[in-house]
């Protein structure tokens, strides 16, 4: 019986499709967390990003805020601080979330890395925390933010162009995982006097 396996060198690890994949679950995870980290910090400066886009006082296509505002849209405007206040700190506990759910996943990739592990956990993980970024970024500020309330007629106060990078990163990253998984188990053959019977390594 005999069995033939291909040693990876340093430098083929490093460029291997896993590899590819935990350097960017490594980059979102890291612009993540300091988006909320600068969030925390830095409290005013995208509170009032949200405070103009809840109150659509700029949704004029860059005439003075609060005029020439379209009445047959004004009425979806939230004008309550409270609200803007929790809207915002909502908006800073999803981010945190996902920063810290994908530095869970970059230590679970590091783990099937040192102990040549499958992959199934890190992925699942990765895919929650990028799914995550994708639901903020398109469906909370793209759908509700550019649509609902109209950011996109805002001339000052327009993130619909940040959200759509941010929102693709992500997806990126996601597409990669889930259509590159098959390329990343490596077959090994088994030589025995009547054949040859696959077994699969990750």
């Amino acid at each position: 019986m005999t069995s033939t396996s291909e040693k990876k060198t340093w430098w083929q690890a490093i460029g291997s499709l896993p590899f590819v994949v935990f350097v960017l679950v490594g980059c979102n995870a890291l612009y993540i967390s300091l988006v909320a980290f600068g969030n925390i910090t830095d409290y005013d400066t995208n509170y009032a990003f949200v405070q103009h886009v809840l109150s659509m006082d700029t949704t004029n296509f860059g005439a003075d805020p609060g005029t020439g505002l379209d009445p047959d849209i004004m009425w979806r405007a939230i004008t309550d601080p409270v609200l803007w206040n929790v809207g915002y700190i909502g908006i800073i506990v999803w981010e945190s979330l996902a920063g810290i759910i994908l530095i869970a996943a970059l230590v679970l990739w590091i783990r099937a890395f040192a102990r040549h592990g499958n992959y199934e956990t890190a992925k699942a993980i990765s895919t929650i925390g990028l799914l995550m970024i994708v639901v903020l970024f398109f469906a909370g500020f793209i759908d509700i933010g550019g649509e609902w309330f109209s950011m996109w007629r805002s001339d000052s106060w327009n993130g619909e162009e940040t959200a759509f990078r941010n929102c693709m990163l992500a997806a990126v990253t996601l597409v990669l995982i889930h259509t590159t998984a098959q390329a990343w188990v490596r077959k090994v053959h088994t030589t025995t006097d009547t054949g040859s019977v696959p077994r699969v390594n990750p």
